[in-house]
């Protein structure tokens, strides 16, 4: 009788136990390490763009600026929430990838940018003054510093919304750029 108790009780046990791995458990909170890799990320790829213009022309920056939106911004969710630094009304907010991939490189009749991204930058850097994470979504706000080949450093303010896509992948839906207030 305890033997055939034992054999009912390990039978369920095991039972629950598949059952339970049957299920995929979903956490898509964000943490503070994706934060940073994703604003390192897009340095990194801001750099690279400018780096394939010098090296391939505008045709290799604009395929690269088009992977890079492809790959870091939330345009598959939907609208972004682009504010570019060096951009002028009535194009100020760029909510389609075709508006951000005009401001990174510019040569669209439809919006009157030089390309932001084909500037000679070298170097990246950013600082947060703040992040708040709140599950799958995060903000940050901070300054961005680049340098051009020149050694010239240009600081922007920068604010930036990530939100994890249903592949758990980390997009940016909001981006906002400014320059520093000068009296």
């Amino acid at each position: 009788m305890i033997r055939k108790a034992i054999t009912c009780m390990t039978i369920a046990l095991s039972t629950m136990m598949l059952s339970a791995k049957e299920f995929p458990i979903v956490n898509s909170n964000i943490t503070e390490e994706e934060v940073e890799a994703a604003q390192k990320a897009w340095g990194a790829a801001l750099v690279q763009i400018s780096t394939d213009f010098k090296d391939g022309g505008f045709e290799k920056a604009k395929t690269t600026a088009n992977a890079v939106l492809d790959a870091a911004y939330a345009y598959n969710l939907g609208a972004v929430l682009f504010k570019p630094t060096l951009t002028v009304a009535p194009q100020t907010f760029r909510t389609t990838k075709e508006g951000a991939l005009a401001y990174f490189v510019g040569g669209d009749p439809n919006f009157p940018d030089k390309g932001f991204a084909i500037k000679p930058w070298t170097k990246y850097e950013f600082e947060n003054a703040a992040v708040h994470i709140s599950g799958d979504v995060a903000i940050t706000m901070g300054n961005v510093r680049l340098t051009d080949d020149k050694n010239n450093v240009t600081v922007v303010d920068k604010t930036w919304g990530f939100k994890k896509d249903d592949e758990g992948k980390l997009r940016i839906f909001l981006h906002h750029s400014s320059l520093p207030y000068k009296e």
